[in-house]
């Protein structure tokens, strides 16, 4: 257990860092996003260089206090929550946020952890490249955060999650120790991938301070449709046949339910749906091509073959990019739908896609067990990730719910486990779900990580509690 900040130690950090060097925490700074929990700091430290990353820590080795980076603060799972226990040191990378560099040639960018994803983003098209990492939270969300989580979001199907955009990490270890691993290397076999372990690690085995991330030729045109479908069992159709159609260029193929559409029509009337009824199901399609390659009639091949295939019975694709935008923006607005409707649980999930067409019913079937409860399931159908949302019946409020809160979650899971997915497929663990991975986890995995853990922080100092119980 880390030990309490005393004045002393504080004036001892002070000391050791330039002027301005910390601060104290700001109102809201780390509140849980879903409003139950609020986090705790000694002081906030705010480095401006890998240096004074390496000497915050050292000093909080030495004196055994407990250590909580944060990035953009938008983690779902408590990651940077630490509600409980003596208050850590919360070290905001808000200092270090520059594009270190930007190669071309070499489709790399190398960007310091506290740079905002959208700031990437347009730093890579600024050279005329795209970072495909791309999620609700871009305006706000950090780089070294999105590491940390391994963070998926909406072009996983396409470019996979943070950890392969990722070629190399600069990073500081508990004990104060450099890591200097900013290599723009594909091909790099010298030993263990240190890169590889610290990314999804959740600030648990270090901070990262600065990742060299892959990047991609920007596509040419883009185009979007909607299209409804019977059944998630018709949307796994649609994909594989668009997939036949269209091979790689799918960036995006995202499941909507009807669920989600009667919420968002419901709290943000203002954002303009497709049909004037919402479907029980329909499909978000997006692609990026470049070349000789149409979007648009490509969209319409496809279409055109899942009908008559009998995989979908309308559609809509876009005619402009302010109408794809205006797709994405009805995507985009359900979470924040649900959130003003309120959850009793959320579920950020995965499993075989060929198991979904099952899962879904079933876990409706079970949830209905517990009591009056709707299910908004919906997400990133084209890698598995569902994200399978509990929410009261309609007139009344999740505080209703508070007693079967816990039980909501554990037979979402425990059908999650039954069915070979995973309880957390892009959001983490965090402090939320260590109960669920000692649950679910592997033995030999988790022993595996307490030995790692114990191996590079013998102290314990690292975001305790998170991943691991402390």
């Amino acid at each position: 257990m880390p030990k309490t900040a005393s004045p002393a130690f504080l004036q001892t950090l002070e000391e050791s860092l330039p002027p301005g060097s910390l601060r104290a925490l700001r109102e809201g700074e780390l509140a849980d996003p879903r409003g139950r929990y609020q986090g705790q700091a000694a002081v906030v430290a705010r480095p401006a260089t890998v240096e004074e990353v390496a000497t915050v820590l050292r000093v909080c080795n030495a004196a055994e206090v407990g250590v909580v980076p944060l990035g953009g603060g938008t983690g779902l799972v408590l990651g940077q929550v630490l509600h409980e226990g003596p208050a850590p040191v919360v070290i905001s990378l808000e200092r270090m946020a520059r594009i270190r560099a930007v190669y071309p040639e070499e489709n790399v960018i190398v960007a310091e952890a506290g740079a905002i994803l959208a700031d990437v983003q347009a730093a890579a098209r600024a050279a005329d490249r795209l970072f495909p990492l791309s999620l609700g939270a871009e305006g706000s969300a950090r780089i070294g955060g999105n590491l940390s989580t391994n963070a998926g979001g909406l072009n996983v199907l396409r470019y996979g999650n943070a950890r392969e955009l990722c070629l190399g990490i600069e990073a500081v270890l508990p004990d104060g120790q450099i890591l200097h691993g900013l290599k723009r290397l594909r091909k790099d076999n010298t030993g263990y991938d240190l890169k590889d372990l610290l990314i999804g690690a959740e600030g648990t085995l270090g901070v990262i301070t600065a990742a060299s991330l892959r990047l991609f030729p920007l596509p040419e045109r883009a185009g979007a449709a909607i299209f409804t479908v019977a059944s998630p069992a018709a949307a796994i159709g649609l994909l594989r046949l668009a997939q036949r159609l269209v091979g790689e260029e799918i960036s995006a193929f995202e499941l909507i339910s009807g669920v989600g559409l009667r919420f968002l029509a419901e709290t943000f009337p203002a954002v303009r749906q497709p049909f004037a009824v919402p479907p029980d199901w329909s499909v978000l399609v997006d692609l990026g091509v470049s070349g000789a390659s149409d979007p648009d009639a490509m969209l319409a091949a496809v279409f055109e073959a899942a009908l008559e295939a009998g995989l979908v019975s309308d559609g809509v694709i876009a005619q402009s990019e302010a109408q794809r935008q205006a797709f994405w923006a009805v995507r985009e607005s359900i979470p924040l739908a649900n959130k003003a409707v309120g959850a009793i649980s959320s579920h950020d999930i995965s499993v075989p896609i060929s198991r979904i067409p099952e899962f879904i019913p079933e876990g409706q079937r079970r949830l209905q067990a517990l009591g009056e409860i709707r299910v908004n399931c919906f997400g990133h159908l084209g890698d598995g990730n569902l994200h399978y949302n509990a929410f009261p019946a309609q007139g009344r409020d999740r505080s209703d719910y508070d007693a079967i809160r816990g039980e909501v979650a554990r037979v979402v899971h425990d059908l999650v486990a039954e069915y070979d997915g995973s309880f957390s497929a892009e959001h983490g663990v965090g402090r939320l779900k260590v109960g669920d991975l000692e649950r679910y986890g592997d033995p030999t995995a988790l022993a595996a990580m307490r030995a790692i853990k114990k191996a590079l922080d013998p102290k314990g100092i690292m975001n305790p509690g998170a991943v691991l119980r402390g």
